[in-house]
């Protein structure tokens, strides 16, 4: 598990917008949100609200991307239903979610399963992890995000 002040994971992600990031080194201040599942109503939620705040986030010089393992295919429609302004990653293989611990063992109505917990990370460009948000409720995340990167940049 990565914990604020660690370095992230020497992974590539490649985002719904057809750009790679090195995630050991993104070159400028990057948010990760790790969430369960496109189209479902917090994950909706949670996409919309850092689309809201896109405009700020670029302003500040900071990217954003969402990861889920979800397919791409799932991403694209996803982002077209509800026209989500930051890009999303796929991480079909786990293995950026393994390096930062967001896939977890989870449990509803007793029955234990695998699943992604929702979380955020804030990276700065150097790829040091300045800030990491763990079980995050949805209402006020993104602005909270927000002020930590203007506050970091």
């Amino acid at each position: 598990m990565i914990e604020e002040g660690g370095q992230a994971p020497d992974l590539t992600i490649t985002g719904s917008d057809g750009k790679a990031i090195h995630l050991a080194a993104p070159g400028a201040p990057l948010v990760l949100f790790f969430y369960p599942k496109d189209d479902t109503s917090g994950c909706t939620r949670e996409a919309q609200d850092f689309t809201a705040l896109a405009p700020e986030f670029a302003t500040a010089g900071v990217k954003v991307v969402g990861v889920s393992r979800d397919p791409m295919k799932s991403h694209e429609k996803f982002i077209a239903k509800y026209d989500l302004a930051v890009p999303l990653a796929s991480d079909l293989d786990g293995a950026v979610s393994d390096a930062f611990g967001t896939w977890v063992e989870k449990s509803m109505y007793g029955r234990k399963y695998m699943g992604m917990e929702r979380a955020s990370y804030l990276l700065a460009g150097d790829g040091r992890v300045l800030r990491c948000w763990r079980k995050v409720k949805v209402p006020g995340h993104a602005a909270e995000v927000l002020a930590a990167a203007k506050a970091a940049a």
